[in-house]
């Protein structure tokens, strides 16, 4: 587009030069909560505005991170986006995004070149990924575990940073366990893997064994995910962290969960259909009306949906351009 406008309207030789180099250089800023850092790339901007836009919502979803537990969970974390031609009529505004872990780690967003502000707004990609932060590398064993908690988290820090209703939340992760029950039974869920057709069953059947943690951690121990995470994040969790599935369960256990993990996991990796969610439904208010959700006015249920969906209040966060910054 720059090399375009630099052809229909005339300028000096010089100016259009600049203006090709603007365009080209990438966009670096970096945020800062504590000592913890997350720099933010953007590769390819068309334009400063572009870079600007993508930017801010790059440090927004970062703000959606931090409703976990106030802080990002690695002292230091890189994320870029690199934008692409939008691809037949696929519409999505990020079609692609997935968590590096070579030398540090990284996240890598594939952002539509034309995706407009609202769209990336209501997306869900980015803080998907971001969510991956939150955990070791698991391995294919403990994939399940890994896209499910980034697949709880993507409806639940959303809500809870204003990106989505409280209530459409809810909605948004019935809807992903509807489909992860519709892939129907198969291997067992620490066996599953990368097994043909399974992804949505992986998904959410990981995002229920998540969901089920965090409403038994609320019940039999007085605290939620969240700051049995953060407790983890502070004892273990660093850039290079690998481990098996149990490992990681067991050191959840021992940052605050007591056993509730290692009962919950031994349960959930032996399945081999979906979990039944009418236990945690009823608990929270839940009713489903066919394809719709009926959310009880009972105050201690409704205090419980709020304490995993409410709105949180906003953390501090510091952002200064990078070196090298040309956008």
């Amino acid at each position: 587009m720059a090399l375009a406008l630099a052809w229909t309207v005339p300028a000096p030789a010089p100016l259009r030069a600049q203006t090709v180099a603007e365009a080209s250089a990438p966009s670096e800023r970096m945020l800062r909560v504590g000592d913890g850092r997350l720099r933010t790339i953007v590769e390819n901007p068309p334009s400063r505005a572009r870079a600007e836009e993508l930017q801010a919502w790059l440090a927004e979803c970062a703000r959606a991170q931090l409703t976990a537990f106030g802080r990002f969970p690695l002292r230091e974390a890189t994320v870029r986006v690199r934008l692409v031609p939008r691809r037949g009529r696929d519409p999505s505004p990020v079609p692609w995004g997935q968590t590096l872990r070579e030398d540090g780690v990284s996240v890598l967003l594939y952002v539509r070149e034309d995706a407009r502000g609202d769209e990336l707004r209501a997306d869900w990609t980015a803080v998907h990924e971001f969510s991956h932060l939150f955990h070791p590398y698991l391995g294919d064993e403990g994939r399940w575990l890994a896209e499910g908690l980034a697949s709880y988290y993507q409806n639940v820090l959303r809500a809870r940073a204003g990106l989505l209703d409280g209530e459409e939340a809810w909605r948004k992760l019935d809807g992903g366990f509807r489909r992860g029950r519709g892939t129907g039974a198969g291997a067992r869920m620490d066996e599953v893997g990368w097994q043909r057709g399974s992804t949505m069953r992986i998904y959410w059947a990981g995002a229920a064994f998540w969901l089920d943690a965090d409403l038994s951690l609320r019940r039999e121990r007085g605290r939620g995910l969240d700051q049995v995470l953060a407790a983890y994040a502070r004892c273990c969790l660093r850039e290079d962290s690998q481990s098996t599935p149990e490992a990681f369960i067991a050191a959840l256990d021992r940052a605050g969960g007591g056993d509730t993990f290692a009962r919950l996991y031994r349960r959930h990796a032996a399945m081999t259909e979906f979990p039944s969610l009418d236990a945690d439904y009823a608990e929270l208010g839940i009713e489903t009306q066919g394809a719709q959700l009926r959310f009880s006015p009972d105050p201690q249920k409704a205090r419980l949906r709020a304490a995993i969906m409410g709105p949180r209040a906003a953390v501090a966060m510091g952002s200064a351009a990078a070196a090298g910054d040309g956008g």
